[in-house]
């Protein structure tokens, strides 16, 4: 992975692809103010040099019939790193899971966990979730609404995220 100093253009060009990851390489040129070409080269340096780690369609989950959206706090009884490392595994294994973040603090991990419903969100939580090796405690918190959802991060061009 070769990392590359990035200036105005490659900001616009990261800012553009991430609010629009289908957007053509001309249309993305011409916002950046250069021709395609250049820019086809500047996208995959960015690529190349891990700014850009891949593209994806955002589904939406209700369409495909996942209308509940439960954050767990997830507490272990050991906080060992091979223990951290099983858990991880573990969890990445569960499709429900859609995101695995490990915290400092009072809870170990945060999971964002899809289901059907509630039913299917319990049954996951009680034959898989509580059960797994080294979990003293889970925490749940369902989510009533998005008011906000931005997936990146803010990138500044010309000093304005």
């Amino acid at each position: 992975m070769r990392r590359i100093k990035l200036d105005k253009v490659d900001r616009q060009i990261l800012r553009d692809l991430q609010d629009n990851g289908r957007m053509t390489n001309v249309d993305l040129a011409g916002r950046a103010g250069i021709s395609a070409p250049p820019c086809l080269r500047r996208v995959r340096a960015l690529e190349e040099g891990g700014y850009i780690r891949g593209y994806h369609a955002e589904v939406n989950p209700e369409a495909l019939g996942f209308g509940v959206t439960v954050f767990a706090q997830v507490g272990l009884k050991s906080q060992a790193e091979n223990d951290l490392k099983a858990f991880e595994a573990l969890a990445c294994e569960w499709d429900e899971v859609r995101e695995i973040h490990m915290l400092a603090g009072e809870t170990d991990f945060l999971l964002k966990i899809v289901a059907a419903d509630w039913d299917s969100y319990q049954k996951f939580l009680t034959t898989r979730l509580t059960p797994a090796p080294n979990v003293a405690h889970v925490r749940s918190s369902l989510a009533i609404r998005t008011a906000k959802y931005a997936p990146g991060v803010p990138i500044a061009v010309d000093g304005k995220a």
